[in-house]
């Protein structure tokens, strides 16, 4: 009779599927709840091979964000063929898209910032200030020159998106779990409906287009010269 040989994963093999597991369990459960004892137990391997491969709760935490930081600036990467405004919308429309089918991983970064370990607030912060670029880079295209103030407002502009964007993960998640709770078929289309729109009542074309004039609206207040030209040249 044939024997079932197992596959013996080099240790970096075994790495990145535990790190996998754990940017998974984002879809349902906070960052902060992602234990060794948990993890181990889904992967079924011992407490003692985490605490090998990333130290504490704290590792684990740091190689979970990284890789779903990564998988974020990725899927939202800009399109350098699309105009400087063009390229905003687009990775903005990503942006939403991707809090929308990972909600939970998209929650668990930004929330991150809030963690207690040093270590996992820089690995997000680095994802803030990569996309912070990504907007400067947009305007200093269109002729706004690079100064402090710019830099500082389009960085409070990115905390700002993301908030908005948490809250709509938040709205999303709390309208599926009463979607599930309710039996009757009106509810739960209604609930479907609430999930759609999140928190801040617009649709995702909408809550794009509101973005982006939210980020314009901050450059001109910055350059009032910058309002004066795109009003001469629209």
């Amino acid at each position: 009779m044939a024997v079932e040989r197992r596959t013996r994963l080099t240790p970096e093999d075994r790495s990145a599927q535990l790190i996998a597991l754990g940017v998974a369990s984002l879809v349902d459960r906070p960052l902060h709840s992602l234990s060794i004892e948990w993890l181990s137990a889904q992967a079924g391997v011992s407490r003692a091979l985490l605490f090998h491969y990333f130290g504490s709760k704290q590792g684990l935490h740091r190689e979970v964000v990284r890789v779903a930081r990564d998988s974020m600036l990725h899927a939202t990467a800009p399109a350098p063929d699309l105009e400087p405004l063009e390229r905003l919308r687009d990775t903005l429309t990503r942006i939403v898209q991707f809090v929308r089918e990972h909600r939970g991983t998209f929650y668990s970064l930004v929330r991150g910032v809030a963690s207690g370990d040093l270590e996992v607030r820089e690995v997000v912060e680095q994802a803030r200030v990569e996309q912070a670029e990504r907007v400067i880079a947009v305007f200093l295209e269109l002729g706004m020159p690079d100064t402090p103030l710019l830099r500082v407002a389009l960085r409070s502009w990115v905390a700002f998106a993301e908030e908005a964007l948490a809250e709509e993960a938040l709205a999303e998640g709390a309208a599926d779990e009463s979607a599930s709770d309710e039996s009757a078929s009106g509810q739960t289309a209604s609930n479907r409906t609430a999930a759609t729109v999140g928190a801040t009542g617009l649709p995702d074309d909408d809550l794009v287009d509101f973005l982006v004039r939210s980020a314009v609206a901050v450059v001109e207040a910055v350059d009032p010269a910058y309002a004066a030209h795109r009003m001469s040249t629209a």
